[in-house]
């Protein structure tokens, strides 16, 4: 009867789950328009080359290769039908690729924006997720694309080991000297990252005020003049290189009083402490008890060989009567402070009759100054986009990615994207946390009562499962199989009543034979080639150019 009962039971949670199922949303191209906008759809490859580039390490002559590998996927835990993102596949290793843009992207009257989603999927450890606006004229490198590649624009998150920040970066050309030279922002976000889809948003104006944003909210809000370092514009003066410190020139401010004498009373000798003279020992102290004694319950082990491994001697254990007592064993008189310590006599600081004042070299002009008050007219167009990381982290996704002039397209494509895939993302999560806790709960086990312990875990995957059934069958996937082995069986039973009761004859059955010999219906077994190391042999893949 109990079998009866347990049967019906996994029958009925099946269908619960089937019931309670709530179909995904699915994925649709967006019909916004930018400059450049990547979905990832089955057509990336035509924009996108992976880099195979090598490169010597700034010590030494040894080189290394691009090998991270890169793939267009769904995410481990999908929660939109259909969607796809790319995904730097290999942990601890050198990822890198690019696509370019049809038209060249100058910073002129219009702001630019660059909005994208990046999602680490197993968490965060050491590894980049930002991108990099590539100098126009480079974009086209393809597979030479590295950190050599020159670009204007790096931003997104980065995670530090300890610690994550999202990079504002841009490289500025010294019209004097020619030479370009890398903006950090002084005061990065530094947000919490997590397993789940976030959005990073950067908005650079024509007036050279920027806009950091974070799931959508602003986190940083400045100037290109203020808030980078070093800054855009050099000082007009500087310290002159030539300019020495004289050698009697004196900078102590204070020195010890020559006049002082150390009184004659000070004994540097006498020591912190002291014993405590009025100290009296506390009444049943056990003077003649030892701390430790011998565990009157050990026993010498059988296998113990006395010529071998000498005498046996038990472990000791605390003596029960100190603790029944102010203490045993020998008392010692505790110390105090001693007031008569002084400790070494240094004589008094007074100020030096001889002291100039702090030193500094002269200042004279900067032959490198200039003054740039529209930093963002001056930067390098750009013509593509890059991703070029070292990551300790796999499976980091990229998705939806927008470089365009509009503000209000940035945010209806977060709105058509990132604002439903997170909150299914979030009750994914949930749903995998709640698992994880009941899991760690003490619960009847199989051996005390088997069906009570097959009826809990069955009422937890049904909960689960009316959330988010996929998260429910990977974090439970014993019970999600016994489940579907319980409905086959069911039914199969439903169908073998109804064949005896109103078949009228028996089935004709062939009798087969299963040989080792392989027949055409066998599954031919494929194998992954190995990434081929620095230096090996190389596909000829075509550069993507701009159209």
């Amino acid at each position: 009867m109990r079998r009866v009962a347990l049967s019906a039971l996994l029958v009925v949670a099946a269908t619960s789950v089937a019931a309670t199922e709530d179909p995904k949303p699915v994925f649709k191209p967006t019909e916004i328009k930018a400059p450049f906008l990547e979905q990832f759809t089955d057509d990336w490859s035509d924009r996108w080359t992976p880099s195979e580039a090598t490169k010597k390490t700034p010590v030494g002559g040894e080189t290394f290769s691009y090998v991270g590998k890169w793939e267009v996927e769904e995410p481990i835990t999908p929660v939109i039908e259909g969607k796809k993102g790319l995904v730097a596949k290999t942990k601890a290793a050198h990822h890198a690729i690019s696509a370019p843009f049809e038209k060249t992207i100058d910073f002129g009257d219009k702001p630019l924006v660059v909005q994208y989603e990046v999602q680490y999927q197993k968490g965060g450890n050491c590894g980049g997720g930002y991108l990099k606006l590539l100098e126009d004229g480079f974009q086209t490198a393809g597979k030479e694309f590295s950190d050599k590649t020159p670009w204007t624009i790096m931003f997104g998150p980065d995670l530090t080991c300890p610690g994550t920040k999202i990079h504002f970066i841009f490289r500025h050309k010294n019209p004097v000297t020619g030479e370009f030279e890398e903006k950090h922002l002084k005061q990065p976000p530094r947000p919490s990252i997590e397993k789940l889809t976030n959005l990073y948003t950067l908005v650079l104006h024509p007036n050279n005020t920027y806009d950091v944003l974070f799931n959508g909210e602003s986190h940083n809000l400045g100037n290109l003049l203020e808030d980078f370092a070093p800054s855009v514009n050099p000082p007009k003066e500087i310290d002159d290189p030539d300019d020495k410190k004289p050698e009697d020139w004196v900078d102590q401010k204070k020195i010890a009083d020559p006049d002082a004498k150390k009184p004659e009373d000070w004994d540097e000798d006498a020591p912190y402490e002291i014993p405590d003279e009025e100290a009296v020992k506390p009444e049943g102290w056990l003077d003649d008890e030892p701390e430790f004694i011998p565990d009157p319950d050990a026993e010498k082990p059988e296998e113990w060989d006395d010529e071998e491994d000498g005498d046996w001697i038990a472990p000791t254990i605390r003596n029960p009567k100190c603790d029944e007592a102010p203490g045993c064993g020998e008392w010692k008189r505790p110390f105090k402070p001693n007031p008569a310590y002084k400790g070494k006599w240094y004589a008094p600081l007074i100020d030096n009759p001889a002291y100039k004042g702090e030193w500094a070299p002269r200042k004279i002009p900067n032959p490198e100054f200039f003054q740039d008050l529209t930093p963002v007219k001056s930067l390098k167009p750009i013509g593509g986009v890059g991703i070029e990381l070292w990551t300790m982290t796999e499976d980091i996704l990229f998705d939806n990615i927008y470089i365009g002039h509009s503000v209000e397209d940035a945010k209806k494509l977060a709105d058509e994207t990132f604002h439903v895939k997170r909150p299914l993302e979030e009750a994914a999560n949930k749903v995998a946390n709640k698992v994880d806790e009941e899991e760690g709960e003490e619960e009847v086990s199989f051996k005390d009562d088997p069906v009570a312990f097959i009826r809990g875990r069955v009422f937890k995957f049904v909960d689960a499962a009316k959330v988010d059934p996929i998260t429910a069958f990977k974090t439970q996937p014993e019970t999600g199989a016994g489940l579907a082995l319980a409905v086959v069986t069911f039914f199969g039973m439903i169908g073998a009543l109804f064949g005896l009761v109103g078949g009228q004859q028996a089935p004709v059955t062939k009798s087969t034979k299963k040989t080792d010999a392989p027949t055409p219906d066998d599954k031919q077994k494929t194998e992954t080639a190995p990434v081929a190391p620095a230096g090996g042999e190389k596909a000829d893949t075509p550069v993507k150019k701009r159209k």
